[in-house]
């Protein structure tokens, strides 16, 4: 037998009750259809094998197809062969190669700011940016349907945050600019930050990003956007939402990812190169990280270069997502236009078993997509969130339609 501590508490009573308390919350989430399990795929392309059955894969973020395009593979292959497969250390220490370098120039120009850094994950960029730079004092004002990861790392930095309502339909800015008004007249010599996504990645509708840079202007704010969902997307060369609306000099901290359109991982950080050498200094999902592998930051440099090449893909995503918009709101489905249409398309159901039975009929019909469940989104806005590639065909997107079918029958 396990003797006590000095409190008296037996390591394995400990244990046990731990285990109890889990095995309990995780049937308390059972019992109302919350509990998440994840799914082996035996790859992520635009056909998967799902339990013994092929499925038109709408699920993911592979928007423009490039997880398995051939130049991706052909550089990370190279990558590996001149480099290995690991940087083996902290981008400080020994792990910043020459690729990582080519890399960040590169994607600097792409998205027309001065300096860029690569990080292992969009999560860690931007809880490097919110953690080291807003100082005690600032105020950090974020849209409320912010991306998990933006929430997350506010909550860590120095500054007071607030949020502001997200608009669904034409854009209101007055609770945001009642916060830094009156901030700006409290604490003048303090930093305002204006935080958004640009995509939202549930929705699929876009940040105002003119009018969040007009506000910057008039109450001596910054603005940080997370392109998460715009990188590859929108904009005439792919650069995102900013290029698209003509705001890209007045965006202080852009946060991309190589892991949706791009068609990889990773999270990059550009803009003034005085933001760059701050955060290789003072961001601690940097300095205590391994570098990338090698094969990860030529991906991101041969994926900028397909963006470049094939403009197609982009303009043929566009117009797969409008059709589908287009049809499915002939057969009832709500709020599916958008001035700036997305690939992401979300079909609202608002109970949880609606959405788990819209899953399962498309699940029937072949197509893969999932019930998007609280705590994701709030509580009555379930939906299936189906993602859109670059390389369905006509048929493909007529099979999906057929597949969800009219909104009534949820």
């Amino acid at each position: 037998m396990t003797a006590p501590d000095a409190q008296g508490v037996s390591p394995r009573n400990a244990a046990e009750n731990l285990r109890r308390r889990l095995q309990a919350d995780l049937a308390n989430l059972e019992s109302n259809s919350l509990r998440r399990e994840l799914r082996a795929l035996p790859s992520a392309g635009k056909r998967v094998l799902w339990r013994g059955k092929t499925m038109l894969n709408l699920a993911g973020n592979d928007y423009l197809a490039l997880a398995d395009h051939p130049h991706l593979k052909a550089a990370a292959k190279q990558a590996i062969e001149q480099h290995g497969v690991g940087s083996g250390a902290s981008r400080l220490v020994a792990g910043h190669l020459d690729i990582h370098e080519q890399t960040e120039a590169s994607f600097a120009a792409f998205k027309h700011a001065e300096a860029a850094l690569i990080f292992p994950t969009g999560y860690t960029a931007n809880l490097a940016v919110l953690t080291a730079l807003p100082q005690p004092g600032d105020l950090i004002c974020q849209d409320k349907l912010n991306h998990a990861s933006l929430i997350d790392a506010a909550k860590y930095s120095a500054a007071e945050v607030r949020t502001y309502p997200h608009s669904h339909g034409p854009p209101d800015h007055r609770k945001l600019a009642r916060l830094l008004e009156r901030h700006l007249a409290e604490s003048p010599e303090a930093t305002r930050w204006i935080v958004t996504d640009s995509v939202f990645s549930m929705d699929g509708d876009t940040a105002d990003l003119p009018g969040l840079c007009e506000l910057a202007q008039r109450y001596d704010a910054l603005v940080v956007i997370d392109e998460a969902h715009g990188t590859g997307v929108l904009g005439e060369t792919g650069s995102g939402l900013a290029e698209q609306l003509g705001v890209s000099e007045h965006i202080l901290i852009t946060i991309s990812t190589a892991s949706k359109a791009m068609g990889s991982l990773g999270g990059i950080v550009t803009g003034d190169r005085a933001v760059i050498e701050t955060l290789i200094n003072r961001a601690r999902p940097l300095i205590y990280s391994t570098a990338v592998p090698p094969a990860q930051a030529a991906s991101i440099g041969a994926a900028m270069q397909v963006i470049a090449d094939e403009p197609d893909l982009r303009l043929r995503l566009h117009e797969l997502s409008q059709a589908l918009r287009d049809r499915l709101s002939e057969l009832g489905w709500p709020s599916l236009q958008q001035a700036i249409p997305t690939p992401i398309v979300p079909l609202m159901t608002g109970e949880i078993d609606a959405a788990l039975a819209l899953q399962q009929r498309l699940e029937q019909h072949g197509v893969l997509a999932v019930a998007i469940r609280p705590p994701t989104v709030a509580p009555g806005q379930t939906r299936v969130r189906l993602s859109l590639r670059a390389d369905l065909t006509d048929e493909d997107l007529a099979a999906v339609v057929a597949a969800v079918g009219p909104s009534m029958h949820y």
